[in-house]
């Protein structure tokens, strides 16, 4: 029986896409049926669209606080019977609510090597800023487990991209987030095959 998959995103949706793809080549026994974000008007949202997957917006503002939208977006999933929870490139800590309620079935893409270059603040372009001012040699992106803290949970993998002389964060970004859709849909389809 194929799992269901909640994506949440706050961008342009291609980790999204990477996973929703796959799961329609037949690579995942699961299936995308809900689309959480943040943000209207992005990109995610037209990719949903286009793959018949229903979208909500929970915004901040509409809330007051992140534990009261958490609650929403929890009573929001209830009816989907959702079996794993992906964070791709969602811009907002889950707080306990979300997290303790799907634990061990929600799982975060950052675009680095975890533990360095993660946390809060550390998303986006400032990720790879910080890599390249640091001097490291090599980057990536880990995808974990989401636990109570900000890129703390355990590891499931990583994926290593070399750092080249020249590197702009945009160029690095670019080569990172290569490694990104292909890692994530391989580690979904493992969640959803119980391995």
């Amino acid at each position: 029986m194929k799992k269901k998959i909640a994506i949440f995103a706050s961008g342009g949706g291609s980790d999204m896409q990477s996973v929703v793809d796959a799961c329609e080549r037949g690579e995942i026994e699961g299936e995308v049926v809900a689309l959480v974000t943040n943000k209207d008007g992005i990109g995610a949202i037209g990719r949903a669209d286009r793959h018949g997957i229903r979208h909500a917006v929970f915004a901040l503002k509409a809330y007051g606080d992140a534990e009261a939208r958490d609650r929403a977006i929890a009573d929001y999933l209830e009816g989907y019977g959702i079996d794993l929870i992906v964070l791709a490139g969602y811009l907002a800590i889950v707080t306990p609510v979300l997290v303790d309620r799907y634990e061990g079935r929600m799982i975060n893409i950052h675009p680095s090597l975890i533990p360095r270059h993660c946390g809060v603040g550390m998303y986006g372009l400032n990720v790879h800023k910080s890599v390249i001012a640091s001097g490291d040699v090599e980057s990536g992106c880990t995808v974990h487990f989401v636990d109570r803290g900000a890129d703390t949970g355990k590891i499931i993998e990583q994926r290593r991209v070399p750092v080249i002389d020249g590197d702009t964060p945009e160029t690095l970004q670019a080569r990172v987030l290569k490694e990104e859709h292909r890692l994530l849909p391989q580690v979904v389809a493992r969640l959803c095959a119980d391995k």
